[in-house]
């Protein structure tokens, strides 16, 4: 079945509160996608956002964004005052997220809505706390710890902290129980609201796109709570950390910085770790993409402490044992793999034995610095998945306008574009008539929007994940153009 979905960030819906959440503009979005004719929506990780304000750098990979929680559903159950944080100045551009004011203000209004939360307590909290504390208790304390020490990362925590001594970690514990049962609170709220956001958008018809990090962050309770699975050393620190090699976009490479995992634990353990984390996802999501899926062929491994990946070097990883186990368990889940990059042949091997589908990057295919035929539509397989760009990418129209200008001509001469309507809508038109089952086009790229509206730039610091849409940006009579290409390309 042919199918088509947008690509939009939880983050980047519209809201008088600074950021996106999974209140009424996000309903207003799915009922938006319904009237375009979209079997999809695509979102980015949902975890509590750390350090570089990045969704791939998350305190947990199983936590949900505070700042996600809606403020106005919260007065409606009677937790929240309007005064309370409708007189809060959020930000001075309703175009971008800014992370230092949601730490700085977000926190003290979610602390009152938790107070009220948690004097009447609902009666499926203990439920909620019993059914997730395989997470929930690790998490907890670890940000209940992490405000006692500033914020600091957990491996320069005090060394019984940091080496979880059970007879520390228990008297701990009782004395921050008010702190971690907040934290607990907070993430009732979240899966609460989750869960009324995922119902509605599934009753139209749409499931939803999750995505998830192949890393763990190094300061994560996944790390602290779980060091066993990691390649560190005695003092909680990395031997080697996750990156990208130089290529053609970076003469440097790329320094991911995340902890590599202990693979030969990891097998002999059956994946347990693994499996966990992506039956909980699977629960979250209707569909997950795995972020890099070429790690699990093979790894590119920096020595702790480098400056940039040039030192780095390929090491094996599970290879498909990984998801031979992953599938037994699981029962043949619904994953998209992420098969982008340097790709060898063992890669295209690995992803043909797993039968999951890969990915298929529109720009990509005019890109002169490298071979990139396989980008070019005509070669898209009915069971990939395939983008104008993803959250990595430039929009379309900020591509045309910074690509160098034989790429750019390549592109005109070989899809026909026409600048006239709009180089965006000839990309678009290009993917939805390729034989790709699914399409995902990010939401910029439907209104046309250029580079200032771009979500990350790799291997950069400062200015990503900030971007946000204007209320009344997807209207009723933009999803009735998008729904007559759908009825064309036979994507309803």
């Amino acid at each position: 079945m042919r199918k088509s979905g947008i690509l939009m960030p939880i983050f980047s819906l519209p809201s008088p509160y600074g950021i996106g959440t999974l209140g009424e503009e996000a309903r207003r979005f799915a009922d938006f996608l319904s009237e375009a004719g979209q079997a999809c929506w695509q979102i980015l990780p949902v975890g509590p956002t750390s350090y570089g304000d990045s969704p791939y750098q998350s305190f947990s990979s199983f936590a949900g964004n505070p700042y996600f929680i809606d403020l106005d559903e919260l007065e409606r159950e009677g937790l929240l005052e309007r005064e309370e944080y409708q007189s809060i100045h959020w930000g001075s551009s309703p175009e971008r997220v800014d992370y230092s004011l949601m730490y700085s203000s977000r926190y003290p209004v979610l602390r009152k809505a938790c107070s009220r939360l948690l004097s009447h307590r609902p009666p499926d909290f203990e439920d909620f706390c019993r059914e997730q504390g395989y997470w929930l208790e690790d998490y907890a304390l670890f940000m209940a710890l992490k405000d006692c020490h500033g914020g600091a990362p957990w491996f320069q925590w005090p060394e019984e902290l940091r080496l979880r001594r059970p007879e520390v970690l228990s008297a701990v514990g009782e004395e921050l129980k008010g702190e971690t049962d907040f934290w607990k609170g907070i993430q009732y709220l979240f899966f609460r609201q989750w869960r009324a956001f995922k119902g509605y958008v599934n009753r139209l018809g749409i499931s939803v796109i999750g995505d998830l990090p192949i890393y763990a962050a190094g300061d994560s309770a996944d790390v602290w709570a779980s060091p066993e699975q990691f390649q560190l050393d005695q003092n909680g620190l990395p031997t080697e950390v996750a990156g990208c090699p130089p290529d053609g976009f970076s003469a440097s490479g790329q320094l991911w910085g995340n902890p590599l995992f202990n693979w030969e634990r990891m097998e002999r353990e059956g994946f347990s770790w693994w499996i966990r984390r992506l039956a909980f996802q699977l629960r979250l999501y209707d569909v997950l993409r795995i972020d890099h899926f070429r790690g699990f062929d093979s790894y590119y491994a920096i020595p702790y402490g480098d400056r940039d990946a040039r030192r780095g070097r390929w090491r094996p990883g599970p290879g498909i044992a990984f998801f031979q186990a992953v599938k037994r368990e699981l029962r043949n889940p619904e994953l998209i793999a992420e098969d982008l990059g340097f790709l060898t042949p063992s890669v295209h091997r690995l992803l043909e034995e797993s039968g999951f589908p890969g990915m298929k990057v529109l720009e990509f295919a005019f890109d002169s610095r490298d071979e990139n035929s396989r980008y070019l539509p005509y070669t898209y397989p009915a069971s990939c998945t395939a983008y104008v760009g993803t959250h990595d990418n430039d929009t379309a129209q900020g591509w045309m306008r910074t690509a160098p200008e034989k790429d750019v001509e390549w592109a005109k001469a070989y899809l026909r574009l026409n600048e006239a309507e709009g180089y965006h809508w000839g990309m678009m038109r290009s993917l939805w008539a390729s034989a790709a089952g699914l399409t995902v086009v990010q939401l910029q790229d439907l209104l046309g929007l250029g580079s200032e509206a771009r979500i990350n730039t790799p291997s950069t610091l400062g200015g990503n994940w900030q971007w946000r849409t204007l209320p009344g940006s997807f209207d009723s009579r933009l999803a009735q153009r998008v729904r007559r290409e759908m009825e064309v390309y036979q994507r309803l």
